[in-house]
């Protein structure tokens, strides 16, 4: 044990020790505490609260703690991934999602406990994060996006089914944030079980771990069964983060915090790793709730303790970012070949214009009614034009900028996986949009696209600075606006679980909706997406020669660093014109890049064009289906944004490479 260890473990023990005391104190004067054996009828309601509230939230935040800390210890070692654990991987939403459908869909399943739920939403996370891996040989860098993609994914959906049932809406939200709230000691007994469990299981593990550091091939050799190894390990790891997810619902980032500052004191054996970072684990999670407690006893707990756990996710992942090794593209231009151009563009580019102005004359023609679908007359057609057009041309159009910045940025990147919402950049508009909302008493449309413009701004300064320091490689920006994206999906956890009316508010806005559009604003952010394309066509011969390197574009004379600048700019306008209006959406500045370049639309003119009217495509499908899937309500447009997104970012992450 190194001396750092030695000094900085027992100051932060006692550190959590005090906080915890003046907590608990500050509820109930310690000369008042209940003694051994705690019995109910002859205690006080004060006395009832600390026995089985107080104390025992106190001993589930430590062993909460050491379970997600042992958890990404067990990952980060069998992966070789110093940035892996139960939150980078979706294993924790994973169980979040499935314990939110049953809670929603199935709640008699819930009789049987909510273990066997949580397991198998992390254990199919978990899969589908191994399957991607297992593409590109379970390099750190695509196991992290894969993993970071899937768990948004899943709780987009969670987060949106949680809006559209409003009788569960409370709870569920204060249950995704992670609440460490106690009633009884059941709890604490469970998790000390598994805990004693994954020590015994960790000790098991540890010398065939230490053998699989040596590489798979020279593991092999030795005798042992990689894959064997591999799967029980990521079995227990899922099984320790399924536990605490079934018990106190979402605590992010603590399993890479403890691995992580255990390597920073000094500890390099597995062994080792794998016993300081339970220790390390418990002390961060019992300190956070400990100044969640000591807040709550001037104010009263105004938000769970994951959401604070939260906030330690982004700057960390900033911060591991430069010291990941190990890389594996998702896959370049190059990598997937080249690219087949059509003879003819504009046939197809004029085609797919007409699909679109077709679609949209029989999104506006049709629709359900209470007796079923129904074709409008000529009345009732210039009756609800006016209340359909606005909410049709505000989807479409950002569907285009949101598909103009996805392809600006996957050319500039050289990486088919970049959009703004991998990027950040849409975690970024949404923060600033919530802090207008907070911030400003009676917000106008103005100062609410103002805010959001502004989050957006900073988001793509914030990334763009840390990476231009450290000349980083495509795949590592993905991953720093991925973390920028984990940063700003904790603070607004933590400002929904607020139970503000605000919060309310964002939320509605956070999963999607153009219901509340005007026809002003509709035409306002279409007139935008114009002009957002005609200067991205522009900048065509920057798009065409920065996805060939840096060396070949300064070579030719390209300004680079001004070119970057505007690009990114430029992207970062369409994202947060096209998120003040109709929220976050998921998924379609990266899908729409891609279906064009399928179509043959590979030159960069063409490509632009052809992205933004497919967008313009999807947003209206996505529009439509949330208005007529749950008729007479409607259901959250990012849901179905979602669902379309899903499917096309798994088929693209396991093709192989070729």
């Amino acid at each position: 044990m190194t001396r750092a260890v030695r000094i900085s473990l027992p100051l932060a023990a006692a550190f959590a020790i005090l906080l915890w005391l003046v907590a608990a104190t500050t509820q109930l004067p310690l000369a008042d505490w209940p003694a051994l054996p705690f019995r109910p009828d002859a205690m006080s309601i004060e006395q009832i609260l600390m026995a089985f509230g107080t104390m025992p939230r106190g001993v589930m935040a430590l062993l909460a703690g050491a379970l997600l800390g042992l958890s990404g210890a067990i990952l980060q070692v069998v992966l070789r991934n110093p940035v892996a654990d139960p939150t980078t991987l979706g294993i924790s939403s994973g169980a979040q999602l499935a314990l939110v459908l049953a809670t929603v869909f199935a709640p008699g399943i819930l009789d049987y406990g909510r273990w066997p739920i949580a397991l198998a939403g992390a254990g199919g996370a978990a899969a589908l994060v191994l399957a991607v891996g297992a593409k590109r040989a379970f390099a750190p860098v695509t196991m992290v996006i894969a993993g970071l993609l899937i768990g948004m994914t899943a709780s987009a959906i969670a987060t949106a089914i949680t809006l559209a049932q409003g009788e569960y809406l409370l709870s569920l939200v204060i249950w995704n944030g992670g609440s460490l709230v106690q009633q009884s000691w059941g709890g604490p007994r469970a998790l000390t079980l598994t805990l004693i469990a994954g020590a015994i299981a960790a000790t098991l593990l540890a010398r065939p771990l230490r053998v699989l550091s040596l590489g798979a091939e020279g593991a092999s050799g030795l005798g042992l069964n990689v894959t064997l190894v591999r799967l029980t390990a990521v079995a227990v790891a899922v099984f320790l983060a399924a536990a605490v997810s079934a018990e106190i619902g979402l605590i992010a980032f603590v399993g890479l915090a403890g691995p992580a500052l255990a390597r920073t004191l000094g500890v390099r054996g597995i062994k080792e790793l794998l016993i300081l970072a339970p220790l390390i684990g418990a002390l961060i999670l019992s300190i956070c709730d400990g100044i969640v407690l000591t807040i709550a006893g001037q104010s009263g707990e105004m938000f769970p303790t994951g959401a604070m756990t939260g906030l330690l996710g982004g700057p960390l992942l900033l911060w591991l970012l430069p010291r990941l090794r190990g890389s594996t593209p998702p896959g370049t231009e190059a990598a997937e070949g080249p690219a087949r151009r059509r003879n003819h563009p504009k046939t197809l580019i004029l085609s797919l214009l007409a699909a679109l102005i077709i679609a949209a004359l029989v999104l506006v023609w049709i629709g359900r009614v209470p007796g079923g679908w129904a074709v409008l007359d000529a009345e009732s057609f210039a009756a609800f034009l006016p209340m359909r057009l606005p909410r049709l041309v505000a989807a479409a159009a950002a569907g285009a900028a949101l598909a103009l910045a996805g392809a600006i940025l996957q050319r500039l990147t050289a990486n088919p996986l970049a959009s703004p919402e991998v990027l950040g950049v849409s975690g970024g508009a949404s923060l600033g949009y919530a802090a207008t909302v907070f911030i400003v008493a009676a917000p106008t449309a103005v100062t609410l696209t103002t805010g959001t413009m502004i989050g957006g701004v900073v988001s793509l300064a914030l990334i763009t600075l840390f990476v231009s320091r450290r000349d980083m490689p495509p795949e590592r920006v993905l991953l720093a606006g991925i973390a920028v994206s984990a940063l700003a999906s904790s603070v607004l956890s933590a400002i929904m679980a607020i139970g503000d009316a605000r919060a309310w508010a964002i939320l509605d806005w956070l999963s999607g909706s153009s219901r509340t559009v005007s026809l002003t604003g509709a035409s306002a952010l279409a007139a935008t997406a114009a002009i957002l394309w005609i200067a991205a066509l522009s900048m065509h011969r920057w798009l065409a020669v920065l996805p060939l390197g840096h060396g070949v574009a300064g070579g030719i004379g390209l300004p680079i660093r001004l070119s970057r600048t505007l690009l990114i700019a430029l992207a970062g306008m369409a994202t947060g014109a096209a998120t003040v209006l109709v929220g976050p959406l998921s998924f379609v500045g990266l899908m729409a890049p891609h279906m064009a370049r399928r179509l043959g639309l590979a030159r960069p003119r063409d490509q632009l064009t052809g992205a933004a009217l497919i967008g313009a495509a999807l947003m209206l499908t996505a529009d439509f289906g949330a208005r007529m899937a749950g008729f007479p309500y409607e259901l959250p447009l990012g849901l179905f944004a979602s669902l379309i997104g899903a499917p096309w970012l798994i088929w693209l992450m396991m093709r192989p490479n070729r």
